[in-house]
């Protein structure tokens, strides 16, 4: 397969993708995170990890590209990466004692054709006290984490379970990335 680009800067998704075996350089595109009037969860992501993998592109023309967008929903809302130790309480505190999804827009995408999906899995937070968020907060791990906090880290003590991937919660649904990598291969 010609070269791999993943389109992100994420360790997470770099062990993801390396559990597929596969050779791949990073490259991680700036583009506008700006959440669209009317635009769902799954528009949302699907539309940023196409606009990622572009970007990557008319950098790498002859470049396969992996990209991906990972963000929460919960009532109705998009819930993305903490801005403040504030919003991080305010996250945790409506996600508290329910279930909430987590989508991943996929996309991988050459020259001559971009395919692209996107995963929902859902997951349930336990009831958190402040005593917790407190000492969850004090551990770094939330900061630059959708829904702030880190399922493959310390926070998975607070998830009783899950529907779905694992590895879209962590950031790159490996099943998808899989099957989208397999078919771009028929395209030249």
């Amino acid at each position: 397969m010609a070269n791999i680009i993943l389109a992100s800067s994420s360790p997470r998704r770099q062990e993801l993708l390396q559990q597929l075996g596969l050779d791949f350089q990073v490259f991680s595109p700036e583009v506008d995170e700006t959440v669209l009037a009317g635009e769902t969860v799954e528009q949302y992501v699907e539309r940023l990890a196409k606009d990622k993998a572009k970007v990557v592109l008319t950098r790498y023309p002859e470049a396969v590209v992996i990209a991906a967008d990972t963000s929460l929903s919960f009532a109705g809302k998009i819930i993305g990466k903490p801005e403040s130790k504030q919003h991080a309480f305010e996250i945790w505190s409506a996600l508290s004692g329910h279930w909430h999804d987590v989508f991943s827009g996929l996309c991988v995408a050459k020259s001559s054709k971009m395919l692209s999906t996107v995963v929902k899995t859902q997951v349930e937070l336990q009831v958190l006290s402040h005593a917790e968020m407190e000492k969850y907060w004090a551990t770094g791990e939330p900061v630059g984490k959708a829904g702030a906090y880190a399922i493959q880290g310390i926070a998975a003590q607070y998830i009783p379970q899950i529907r779905g991937s694992y590895s879209n919660v962590v950031g790159l649904p490996l099943h998808e990335t899989a099957q989208l990598l397999e078919s771009i291969k028929a395209f030249r």
